[in-house]
């Protein structure tokens, strides 16, 4: 029997959980020896505040593959949270010992470090999944600066859970090189995969939406993005880019946002970049509804902001709109998507941000959607989903962590 501490930072109804940490569990429980459990640390906002409807839901189904949630309060960076922290730490320890946990399996790099602190005091090993530079990122995109207090305290825990972990599991090789630059650590038993998609969910053969739904016409250009705006992610190019798209294909062009920004804010860019608010379709939907809005569009966009440690990522919702048939735009040196998507001819990828090469990349994917070629491109752009983000290329590393004796 193991029984894994799963831990995140993040509430359980958050996208990025749903995609970027629940499914690896799931494989992870079928590669455990039997009666083995998995206990899932989330840290809940308010804004994905749970009923208890939904809790007594969502506890049935993860209990079909031994999984556990353990959910506590969210409370941004300050005394409030830190005060906190001592006492979730306490709580923690405690349950480690009551529930015979044997192993901790982190998702991201604030995780990580909760684990690296647990491990502290609990002495046991952990592995650190979805790894890549965290508080270097939040410098990079102008969150923080790298003279404050978090980023300094960020930093330090990142070099030092990185430096005790049982394993690494990064999105490409090259972390090493940021590893052995940054932290001077040599020896790193890094593992490389790259973020899988759900294709039971996200295929492309039907849709509970349609267009004349949306009242969007079947002649229309449609661009979809799904996530944030502003941190890591573009915000005021995302709507650059959309004023050229509309430029160019006039009233055709429609856009679909699936994202929890303020309406007020999209309204605002709306205006700033002459675009008709009534073109920009703004949903915030849950991650299995996600497809349904998919399905509507041509093409894609991906909205991570070319900084230097996005060379080490893998974004999660490139793998959705490769298995929904979409072709991408793209901004350059995102992990190894962008190399992808210029290779494969699937999309386009922008060297810069700015008209030129929104021209180009519309150029392009007109060409892409233009009829001699579309048949094909959908077809080729699943085929290329299913070689790099099936499940198949990661359940080799869980087998081979989780069948290690110290685990």
């Amino acid at each position: 029997m193991k029984n894994i501490l799963a831990v995140t930072y993040w509430s359980f109804k958050e996208p990025i959980l749903q995609s970027g940490a629940l499914p690896y569990l799931k494989i992870i429980s079928r590669s455990l020896p039997q009666n083995s459990k998995i206990y899932l640390f989330t840290l809940e906002k308010p804004q994905f505040k749970i009923s208890d409807d939904e809790k007594n839901e969502i506890e049935t189904k993860l209990a079909e593959h031994n999984i556990f949630l353990i959910s506590r309060n969210y409370y941004p960076f300050g005394i409030k949270a830190m005060v906190l922290w001592v006492i979730n730490f306490i709580d923690l320890i405690i349950f480690s010992i009551k529930n015979k946990i044997t192993s901790m399996h982190a998702f991201g790099m604030p995780g990580g470090a909760i684990a690296f602190v647990l491990s502290l005091f609990n002495r046991k090993k952990y592995i650190i999944d979805c790894y890549e530079p965290h508080a270097e990122a939040m410098v990079e995109n102008g969150t923080w600066k790298n003279t404050s207090f978090t980023f300094r305290l960020l930093f330090f825990l990142e070099k030092q859970q990185t430096k005790s972990a049982f394993a690494i599991i990064s999105h490409t090789e090259k972390i090493k090189d940021y590893i052995l630059t940054k932290y001077k650590i040599k020896k790193v038993n890094n593992y490389v995969r790259q973020n899988i998609v759900d294709f039971t969910l996200f295929n492309s053969d039907s849709s509970l939406l349609t267009r004349q739904q949306l009242q969007i016409s079947t002649s229309d250009i449609v661009c979809i993005y799904v996530g944030k705006l502003g941190g890591i992610y573009l915000e005021k190019e995302l709507f650059d880019f959309f004023s050229i798209c509309k430029k160019h294909w006039k009233e055709q062009f429609k856009a679909i946002l699936l994202t929890d920004a303020n309406q007020a804010l999209i309204n605002n860019y709306c205006k700033e970049f002459d675009i008709n608010p009534e073109s920009v379709l703004t949903f915030f939907v849950s991650h299995e509804q996600v497809k349904d809005y998919l399905a509507l569009a041509d093409f894609a966009i991906c909205a991570v902001k070319p900084i230097p440690t996005k060379q080490y990522c893998s974004p999660i919702k490139t793998g959705e709109y490769w298995a929904m048939g979409l072709p991408i735009v793209i901004p350059s040196n995102i992990g190894e998507d962008s190399e992808i998507i210029k290779k494969e001819n699937i999309g386009f990828v922008l060297s810069r941000l700015n008209n030129d090469e929104y021209q180009k990349a519309i150029k392009e994917i007109e060409n892409l959607l233009s009829e001699s070629t579309n048949v094909k491109l959908k077809e080729k752009i699943c085929e290329i989903a299913w070689c790099y983000r099936s499940e198949n290329s990661i359940k080799p590393i869980y087998e081979s962590i989780y069948q290690n004796a110290y685990f």
